[in-house]
């Protein structure tokens, strides 16, 4: 499993998306699959590529307007992927999901099934919130937690999740130079969660790292290891599958008693 957040995927002066590391992020995909490893993307981005075509300098604030943009977005961010991958002789296959979904137990299910179907017609399924209708945006935190309950319904291995920062840090190394980063996690405890900053780094994107160490909590409780890496350049994927990287492994945890569906009633 592979999250990539909209900070990624634009150029940082201009906010606009940025095509080369989009095939890039194809061609890593593809590799990886031509190495027999299934991935599931889950890619932010339809509100960014939206302002963009509606020539948009900043991220609106009315919902109905991000809405808008989404739906205007979407179709676009996915012309894209599929472009991209065929490039490279794949394919990828739409899949838009509200935490709605999640919770219905029928529509739940039929997501599950859909992906393993994708995977076993060979296809990337590329997953994103149905931002035209859905209203949980400051709960999914820009696909962060999305990434980690996807991971958890298909029993996924590993989720990684491509961010504009190397990993956790034990302080914000915007403002402080002694911050280092925290390469391995064992246990998301009260020390952990106490290096989180979530000062915003740009009007792009709307995670921060404390919805990361939510969606490691998910992640790790339901059997996969998790890793932050950073977007800026996304050949690390193939660095990550040789050992070869700079970034932060959550390592799993398996907690028996964890369920997806407990886990969102409690979150409302």
């Amino acid at each position: 499993m592979v999250k990539i957040g909209s900070h990624s995927l634009v150029h940082t002066q201009t906010g606009k998306v940025d095509y080369i590391k989009m095939e890039r992020l194809a061609m890593e995909i593809s590799d990886l699959k031509n190495r027999g490893i299934e991935v599931c993307l889950v890619s932010s981005g339809a509100i960014a590529v939206g302002r963009q075509l509606m020539g948009y300098d900043h991220r609106p604030d009315r919902l109905p307007e991000k809405q808008a943009l989404a739906s205007v977005g979407q179709a676009r961010l996915m012309a894209l992927y599929q472009r991209f991958f065929s490039e490279y002789n794949h394919k990828a296959g739409q899949v838009l999901m509200t935490k709605n979904t999640m919770l219905n137990n029928v529509n739940r299910k039929k997501v599950e099934n859909t992906i393993e179907e994708l995977f076993r017609m060979g296809v990337v399924p590329v997953v994103n919130e149905n931002d035209t209708v859905n209203t949980y945006e400051v709960e999914f935190g820009d696909n962060d937690t999305l990434s980690a309950l996807v991971t958890s319904l298909i029993g996924a291995d590993l989720l990684i999740i491509l961010t504009d920062t190397d990993g956790l840090y034990s302080a914000d190394p915007r403002i402080d130079e002694n911050a280092r980063l925290i390469t391995e996690v064992d246990e998301i405890d009260e020390h952990i969660m106490a290096m989180v900053s979530d000062v915003p780094g740009s009007d792009v994107g709307t995670g921060g790292m404390s919805t990361k160490l939510r969606a490691a909590k998910i992640a790790t409780a339901s059997g996969a290891d998790m890793i932050i890496a950073n977007g800026g350049d996304v050949t690390v994927l193939h660095r990550i599958f040789e050992d070869k990287y700079n970034g932060t492994h959550f390592f799993a945890k398996k907690d028996e008693d964890f369920d997806l569906v407990t886990f969102l009633e409690a979150d409302e």
